[in-house]
């Protein structure tokens, strides 16, 4: 979670921070807290207390996925 933190840190403090399941660490959640900023990120399954999640915000993600695949499609040009 350190590059994490460092590319997060680079940006100013936001609303929300939205990520997948890999991203799911106590350590970067109280980070991000300390930030104020609302970590929006599906709890791991071995996870012994399961976390909330604003799942309305969480299916945004969706719309930045399918914006890094169009950046993909068009890599040539």
């Amino acid at each position: 979670m350190r590059v994490a933190k460092r590319c997060i840190a680079a940006l100013p403090p936001s609303k929300e921070l939205v990520a997948d399941k890999g991203y799911d660490s106590n350590d970067l959640r109280q980070w991000l807290a300390e930030r104020g900023t609302k970590a929006v990120i599906p709890p791991k399954k071995h996870r012994k207390v399961k976390l909330e999640l604003d799942a309305a915000i969480y299916r945004q993600r969706n719309v930045i996925e399918r914006m890094f695949c169009r950046f993909k499609d068009w890599r040539r040009v």
